[in-house]
């Protein structure tokens, strides 16, 4: 298939406009419209990942990571960075990068970090704003059912675990067409006065092109009146990290223990235990440290992360149990996650794990 076709089944799941300001997810390398049959799936694009997609005839690499957060301004090898691109574009493997869009999601890394946790009643930790916007429009009486069933179709009404929402009044709308004007009612040069239905309902701003396009086809009038207002509310599926609950409290060591064979990590840097139960845990893939406070105000016993820099930890001030995994660690069940998730969607596209552990901090036992 076409490399579009992957990518955007991947963006309709984790939308780039769901990532961090500072991040670089999407297509990195390659060209939308090349074909594609084999993809290798891997934590972080290095060299030898992309040497293992050219030996295992791949043509596109799916990374969590992106390899490139900044702009390149020279391509001579001197960095691994610039040696991967390079190497990818000689050898015509694309390189694809979901990675906080992928945090983001209700069913991505934290999720499965939840799940790989054994945690139950998961939530989104830090909801995030200005991703919900509203419209409102005005429809003849007789074709209100037709807009809004193809409103709903194109993903406009949902909020959380309702679909199909949208408020509805009644009132008179006025027009008068010019001699350019092929008016569905009324008559050219004379005000017209219409029964009409005031439709408002919210949308996932990414689909706002493809919900403008479904109202004007589905609406009868020749100009289709409509605004489009931007919404200040959290989405509360969208955000950084999770919090979740063991079915059975543990104590904290017993706790760290269970982390410690559940994530495959080999050590965990923590502050001090505080002699508590452990029953709420919020967890956020890969450097959460922003999240603390927010851990702390949801009543999180333990916070799993990873990049605590020293006088970090002091933080946690007693209130918490702050337990640094390592970035790799608390991301590595990531690969997993997307290979399920391109084989469920297209089962017989060949996809693979890498067999490379790019993990870049090694550990002396």
């Amino acid at each position: 298939m076409k490399l579009s076709a992957l990518t955007a089944y991947l963006e309709s799941l984790a939308p780039l406009n769901y990532q961090e300001d500072y991040d670089n997810s999407g297509l990195i390398v390659g060209n939308p419209e090349q074909e594609v049959s084999h993809a290798l799936i891997s934590l972080d694009c290095t060299e030898a990942v992309v040497d293992e997609a050219i030996a295992t005839g791949c043509q596109v690499i799916i990374s969590h990571h992106p390899i490139v957060f900044k702009g390149l301004k020279k391509f001579n090898g001197k960095t691994y960075v610039e040696r991967v691109v390079e190497k990818a574009i000689r050898k015509g493997i694309a390189i694809y990068a979901i990675h906080t869009n992928l945090d983001s999601i209700m069913t991505g890394v934290n999720a499965r970090i939840c799940e790989t946790l054994g945690l139950k009643n998961s939530r989104i930790l830090l909801p995030k704003h200005n991703l919900i916007k509203k419209l409102v429009t005005y429809v003849p009486l007789n074709h209100a059912d037709t807009v809004r069933d193809a409103l709903f179709a194109a993903g406009a009404g949902t909020i959380g675990n309702y679909s199909e929402v949208s408020f509805n009044a009644e009132g008179t709308g006025t027009f008068k067409g010019n001699d350019a004007a092929t008016p569905y009612v009324g008559e050219i040069g004379k005000r017209h006065k219409e029964d009409e239905i005031r439709i408002e309902t919210v949308y996932p701003a990414n689909l706002e092109s493809k919900i403008l396009m479904a109202l004007i086809l589905a609406h009868p009038y020749e100009e289709v009146a409509y605004d489009l207002y931007n919404l200040t509310n959290q989405h509360q599926q969208v955000g950084s990290g999770m919090i979740g609950e063991l079915e059975l409290p543990l104590n904290e060591e017993s706790f760290l223990f269970h982390v410690k064979d559940k994530m495959r990590t080999h050590v965990i840097r923590h502050t001090k235990l505080l002699g508590k139960h452990v029953k709420k845990v919020a967890v956020c893939g890969g450097s959460g440290g922003f999240l603390l406070k927010h851990a702390i105000a949801a009543g999180a016993d333990v916070f799993i992360t990873a990049d605590y820099k020293y006088h970090e930890f002091f933080d946690a001030e007693g209130k918490i149990v702050i337990a640094d995994i390592g970035h790799f660690e608390s991301e590595q069940f990531t690969q997993q996650l997307l290979y399920e998730i391109i084989r469920k969607k297209f089962p017989i596209f060949a996809v693979r794990l890498t067999e490379v552990n790019t993990n870049p901090v090694k550990y002396f036992i």
